[in-house]
């Protein structure tokens, strides 16, 4: 909750306190700030001795993560279009 906090407070800087003709230096700034944490990001990553079965792993935890709320929303939005949108359309084509 705080990191959405300070995130939301940064906007708010950005978007009505911070001068306009400085943008494009922050804009440079953070952008090595990024490359910055990616790089000390692999450093870390690169230093731990069984991180590829770790990536293994995590890759495919992810994946399910993925997988399993894709799949559910598929079948929600499929069962909803078919209680809903078919019998519209039944409804519409037999006037009787």
């Amino acid at each position: 909750m705080d990191i959405l906090l300070v995130m939301l407070a940064g906007m708010a800087v950005g978007r009505w306190l911070f001068p306009a003709r400085a943008k494009r230096v922050n804009e440079r700034v953070a952008l090595a700030c990024t490359l910055t944490l990616i790089f000390a990001m692999g450093v870390m990553l690169g230093q731990k001795e069984n991180f590829l079965q770790e990536l293994f792993s995590l890759g495919i935890a992810s994946f399910l993560l993925f997988l399993l709320p894709t799949l559910g929303s598929i079948v929600v939005v499929y069962l909803l279009s078919e209680r809903f949108l078919v019998k519209r359309r039944r409804k519409k084509e037999d006037p009787s």
